[in-house]
């Protein structure tokens, strides 16, 4: 089998010299880029698996390489970065990213959200037309969702927010893609969300005060949990 190819965007030579034998020896074929420019121009000639990105570059802000990143190429991007402050991580979200990690991190923690990306992009390619995880299914075609075999019944606006969320099962989405989602790109009161969310929750969940499907991901937005 062919080595995934890792593209690690970050001008921290301590952090690279970590990460790099750590993701070498894990039998991940690794490109370094320390600038903005250099990253470009590996991302214009050579296909990735992955991109980890960082997101203070001494050239270019990192969300501007990820704008570009999505205007070329399908591939996914966990953004790390020491600006811990939430609408660093917003901003990331909304232009792409598919998770987030802090620094200073865990490299375990790091490559399981790898493994799970990495996941997630080879089911999406694979045009998954049912979600199934903890007892919930959603075959996407006839808009049906079952808990553990029994039909729930949703409004549209609830299957709509549910179907984003199993989309992109496992990531965070942003309030702002599920406000758009559901009510239009104009949308900004995410008490509107917050209240669907909870119906959702009362519908899908066996403790909707526990919820273990549908998590919140504190001023940032929502995740459904991914797939098997």
């Amino acid at each position: 089998m062919t080595a995934l190819h890792i593209l690690v965007v970050d001008d921290e030579p301590s952090l690279v010299d970590v990460l790099q034998p750590v993701l070498e020896t894990a039998g991940y074929r690794i490109t370094v880029a320390q600038d903005g420019r250099s990253a470009q121009a590996a991302i214009e000639a050579i296909e990735f698996d992955l991109i980890l990105l960082d997101l203070g570059l001494p050239d270019i802000d990192g969300k501007s390489l990820l704008q570009r990143v999505r205007l070329d190429q399908d591939v996914p991007v966990i953004v790390i970065s020491a600006r811990h402050q939430e609408a660093e991580k917003i901003a990331a979200l909304d232009e792409g990213a598919d998770d987030y990690v802090n620094k200073p991190f865990e490299i375990g923690e790091l490559m399981a959200r790898m493994r799970a990306a990495i996941r997630r992009h080879s089911l999406s390619r694979a045009e998954a037309s049912t979600y199934r995880a903890g007892g919930l299914a959603i075959d996407f075609p006839t808009r049906r969702v079952t808990l553990s075999g029994e039909t729930v019944k949703l409004s549209p606006k609830e299957y709509d927010l549910l179907q984003t969320l199993a989309r992109r099962a496992g990531q965070v989405v942003t309030h702002k893609r599920l406000l758009a989602a559901g009510w239009g790109a104009e949308a900004t009161d995410t008490q509107y969300l917050r209240v669907y969310i909870g119906l959702l929750r009362q519908k899908i969940e066996q403790d909707p005060s526990d919820p273990c499907l549908l998590l919140t991901e504190p001023g940032v937005g929502y995740r459904l949990i991914g797939t098997g």
